[in-house]
């Protein structure tokens, strides 16, 4: 006999895995191909790349296959790094195990000063204290040989 009673839940204590030993689980490193290979080198050199329509100049992130204009044209151009919260959202559930030590984290979209917007991580920052309109700047992270990521912090 059990003291389980039929269709009852089990209690949330029975319901959490246990953490395995050692250390963390590794985060994703990003894959570059060969339409994004110049933003990641990018990255891991301290420098932040982004498209710019050859129609219209407008700059874009380089995830972005056409431009507003219509045109697939684009050259890559370091941009300064520099630019404000456009908007941003507090993580507090981890998508992954490997992002758990990272609780709560906040990312948001930063909208450069030359034009265009990046989604990334907001750091060395209170979550509670990031606004939109917030300064902020380029801060890098080498992730893998000549893979690199771009955050942001306050400026």
């Amino acid at each position: 006999m059990t003291d389980a009673v039929p269709g009852a839940k089990p209690s949330a204590d029975a319901a959490k895995p246990a953490r395995p030993a050692g250390p963390p689980p590794s985060k994703p490193i990003p894959t570059p191909t060969d339409a994004n290979r110049p933003f990641f080198a990018g990255c891991a050199e301290g420098v932040l790349r982004l498209r710019r329509c050859l129609e219209c100049g407008r700059h874009h992130a380089p995830t972005r296959a056409a431009c507003d204009c219509g045109s697939v044209a684009f050259e890559w151009v370091q941009v300064a790094g520099r630019g404000t919260v456009f908007s941003h959202t507090v993580v507090h559930r981890a998508p992954d195990p490997a992002f758990r030590a990272d609780l709560p984290y906040v990312i948001a979209i930063v909208e450069f000063d030359e034009g265009g917007r990046l989604m990334s991580n907001l750091v060395n920052c209170a979550p509670d204290a990031v606004r939109v309109g917030m300064p902020v700047k380029a801060v890098f992270e080498t992730v893998a040989e000549g893979v690199g990521v771009v955050k942001f912090e306050p400026a």
